[in-house]
């Protein structure tokens, strides 16, 4: 896939409840599945705690090598909520009030609800850009190539959906996968020389244990349909050819 087809994404999983094992984190498969059915690639995933030099450290060392840096967690009301400051220092602004997000929080909020400390989910980064968020209308952002969302994962996904139709996005990642049952040690000889063979087509293999017995899935992924295809061809030949009993997966 040349390289002027790609456009890559990094995400920042932001909270001690995440590394401390309290809640356990359902946003990075839905993101890269999403990202994937787009056209957008996802290189990298970082969790850091809610320390704003740490946030700050990992959206900088990424925004310079990602078509995209996405982060998750932080932005809500309470004294841990330190994105926001950390974005902004990483991106050397101040952090506003931003008019358009208190407005929009009016809409779910009413006055007295709307209180100093509910009212520290308006606060953006300098020359952000809002980012939707049509369940509890507290908004994400984005500055630059970093979009901000909630770590909710219900209102993380609609912000995403907010966000998406304004990025750019390369050629969608196709996938065809088949399960071999045979270890992954014997199937890594002929598939080494497949990957030779195809060095356009992403070629990966997972092994799994089930009723007693070892065996492999096999993943190819490419942007090509023709590349995919002749690859996956090679593959069932490569499969008959060792007498491996395997099962054609959907494709995804």
């Amino acid at each position: 896939m040349p390289q002027s087809d790609i456009v890559t994404a990094a995400l920042v999983v932001i909270g001690e409840e995440i590394l401390s094992g309290r809640t356990a984190d359902e946003n990075i498969s839905y993101i890269a599945a999403y990202l994937t059915r787009a056209g957008i690639t996802l290189r990298e995933v970082r969790v850091v705690p809610d320390l704003e030099e740490e946030i700050a450290d990992a959206v900088n060392a990424l925004r310079g090598r990602f078509t995209y840096v996405f982060t998750t967690g932080g932005i809500g009301p309470t004294h841990d909520d330190v994105t926001t400051d950390a974005i902004a220092k990483a991106l050397g602004v101040g952090v506003v009030v931003d008019p358009d997000a208190v407005a929009a929080m009016r809409k779910h909020f009413s006055e007295a609800e709307l209180t100093p400390v509910r009212l520290r989910m308006a606060r953006v980064p300098e020359g952000a850009t809002l980012v939707g968020n049509a369940i509890s209308r507290a908004p994400g952002y984005r500055i630059g190539n970093v979009i901000v969302m909630a770590g909710v994962p219900r209102i993380m996904q609609v912000m995403l959906d907010a966000v998406l139709p304004s990025l750019d996005k390369g050629r969608p990642i196709l996938t065809r996968s088949v399960r071999v049952d045979a270890p992954e040690g014997d199937v890594a000889p002929p598939l080494a020389a497949l990957q030779g063979a195809h060095p356009d087509v992403q070629i990966g293999s997972y092994p799994f244990f089930e009723q007693q017995r070892l065996g492999t899935y096999i993943v190819l992924r490419a942007s090509d349909p023709e590349g995919l295809q002749s690859a996956y061809d090679s593959l069932w030949t490569i499969i008959v050819e060792n007498g491996f009993a395997a099962l054609r997966s959907e494709d995804e």
